[in-house]
């Protein structure tokens, strides 16, 4: 029988097996905390080893492997907050794990990136989700149960052979329960790039331009054992527009989730423009998003800050 291990500190920094050291930004993080007094402790979150019990804080960080179990995570959640709290919490992790909260912010009178969405339940043939493809340009297939990029994939409408490897990325994404979404692939994203806009407490913190990742149709051999995809990241200054809709994604989560009171710890808004330049909605990061302090100086700071003040 396993022994349980031995907390040493009352805040626990969750990750996953593969990274048990956390992500590098993140051990920066840990190192602020402890300048402010705050010893930590690193804890894989799926260790049956562990008594949640113990800690009275659990911060998610380099959790990057949730995706493949996202109800066993959703549970784990729910357990950590039933003796503590989780940092964010447990209602708001179970809403962003499934990108589907994007329709939510649409129905809002949010901007998002146009998208179709495909339910398993549909058992759609292959005519069925060709009909679903848009007639030209480019366009793009991911569950919406992801992160990273992973088993994501950019195709050409106006390409057959891309079109029919679209239809067998989109009908083994189905097969296996997934359910999936197809969007435009929104083109000045290759030029512009897109911005993530990093939130703490509620309060805007810092932009950085993230490079285009998608360039082609996904392989299943692309990236074997890779928790997510490398990104290109740059320090930005967002436009004034990006602020504006971002600060608006910050004042609506606050409506869906009235039971707070107080902002989300952390919230990451990521951006790209649409075909005339105006920023729409891509993905809004709740649960263990980068947030690139290294791109931005002192943000590593006052997000440790926002940490002690929760305590």
């Amino acid at each position: 029988m396993t022994e349980p291990s031995t907390p040493t500190a009352r805040l626990a920094l969750a990750t996953c097996a593969e990274l048990p050291q956390l992500d590098a930004p993140d051990q920066e993080l840990r190192a602020a905390l402890a300048d402010r007094g705050v010893p930590t402790d690193v804890v894989v979150w799926d260790d049956p080893t562990i008594d949640w019990a113990t800690y009275g804080d659990v911060l998610i960080r380099s959790t990057w492997d949730y995706t493949s179990r996202p109800k066993q995570f959703a549970d784990w959640t729910r357990r950590v907050e039933q003796t503590g709290a989780l940092l964010n919490p447990a209602d708001v992790v179970a809403w962003n794990l499934d990108k589907t909260y994007l329709r939510d912010l649409e129905k809002r009178g949010l901007p998002i990136v146009p998208t179709i969405w495909l339910d398993p339940e549909r058992k759609l043939d292959a005519r069925g989700i060709h009909t679903r493809f848009p007639a030209f340009g480019d366009f793009v297939i991911k569950p919406t149960v992801s992160a990273g990029s992973r088993d994501t994939g950019r195709y050409d409408a106006s390409v057959t052979q891309e079109r029919a490897l679209a239809i067998t990325h989109t009908k083994n994404l189905l097969a296996v329960g997934r359910h999936v979404m197809v969007q435009r692939y929104l083109s000045q994203v290759d030029t512009v790039g897109e911005t993530a806009l990093v939130y703490v407490a509620g309060e805007f913190s810092h932009a950085v331009r993230k490079g285009a990742l998608l360039d082609g149709p996904y392989r299943a051999d692309e990236t074997p054992g890779v928790l997510y995809r490398e990104e290109k990241m740059a320090a930005r200054e967002p436009s004034p527009a990006e602020r504006e809709l971002a600060d608006r994604v910050v004042a609506e989560l606050a409506a869906v989730f009235p039971e707070l009171d107080a902002p989300l710890l952390y919230t990451r808004v990521d951006l790209i423009p649409d075909d005339t330049g105006a920023p729409v909605i891509l993905e809004v990061e709740l649960i263990e998003p980068s947030l690139f302090f290294e791109h931005a100086p002192g943000s590593v700071g006052r997000f440790a800050d926002a940490v002690v003040a929760r305590l």
